[in-house]
């Protein structure tokens, strides 16, 4: 039993290589599902029936635990998931929380009413899914009031990624980032709201500048998730070695991985 990692593609490598080196002795599982990405351009039920089955093969594989790295998962099926899918003694969480936690200064489990907070201005850089989903703005409303929010989908990055083509994606941001900024001339902070995204952070906020505050979600999820197996080491495992699987090729998987965490990564068929 180990703690399972669910993605669309490669982006959840990043919240995997944050958690792997924030807990060098915690064995995870990863499921990549390449042969269906890109999910942000997908509907809701597709997203919710392609996350599902992911889930059962984790579950298959021993994970109590899976956290979903995936923020278009996250955004159109983790409420439904966890409303009415769930198994007992089985967890799902997904990636907004810390991201929301980190933005607004505290804790989730801090149920007083909204506030106003430090940051007035926010651009979100996400998948279409995301984007058209509002959830990262339905949660951070339950926080913070006076928060203007200003969205940008950013389409065809993920694509470019996942082929490889770390040119074509640098050149989407800047593409993406001026189209926003269109949109929001100053903003505050910036939401890499999509687990892909911070492969291309120094393209993001060079494109943004300086003054722009950009919140990347792998070490805040990774510091969140250490915490959580603190308070509930039940969830840990057993394991004591990690495993990737794809639904893709993965031979072509293994060698983008290994490209982008400049390790050595080994994936098998699902």
């Amino acid at each position: 039993m180990a703690v399972g990692i669910f993605d669309s593609g490669l982006g959840g490598l990043t919240i995997l290589d944050a958690v792997s080196n924030r807990m060098p002795s915690q064995c995870f599982i990863y499921y990549g599902d390449n042969a269906n990405t890109p999910y942000g351009v997908r509907d809701s039920d597709d997203i919710y029936k392609l996350t599902t089955t992911g889930l059962e093969k984790l579950w298959d594989e021993g994970c109590d635990l899976v956290i979903l790295a995936c923020n278009t998962a996250s955004a159109a099926a983790l409420r439904s998931i966890q409303e009415k899918f769930l198994p007992n003694g089985k967890r799902c969480l997904g990636v907004f929380v810390p991201l929301i936690e980190a933005l607004t200064e505290r804790n989730w489990g801090d149920n007083s009413p909204p506030r106003e907070v430090s940051v007035k201005n926010v651009a979100l850089f996400a998948t279409p899914a995301t984007v058209s989903s509002r959830a990262f703005q339905r949660e951070l409303a339950f926080r913070a009031i006076g928060v203007d929010v200003e969205a940008q989908a950013c389409g065809g990055v993920v694509d470019a990624i996942e082929d490889g083509d770390l040119i074509l994606a640098e050149a989407l941001v800047r593409s993406h980032v001026d189209a926003l900024k269109r949109k929001m001339p100053f903003p505050e902070a910036a939401i890499l709201g999509c687990t892909h995204y911070p492969l291309l952070e120094k393209s993001f906020k060079e494109s943004l500048g300086p003054d722009v505050k950009v919140f990347s979600q792998a070490s805040l999820v990774a510091a969140s998730l250490q915490d959580y197996l603190e308070r509930h080491p039940n969830m840990k495992g057993a394991a004591t070695a990690s495993k990737f699987i794809t639904t893709g090729d993965p031979k072509k998987v293994s060698d983008r991985a290994t490209q982008f965490l400049k390790r050595k990564i080994d994936f098998e068929r699902f």
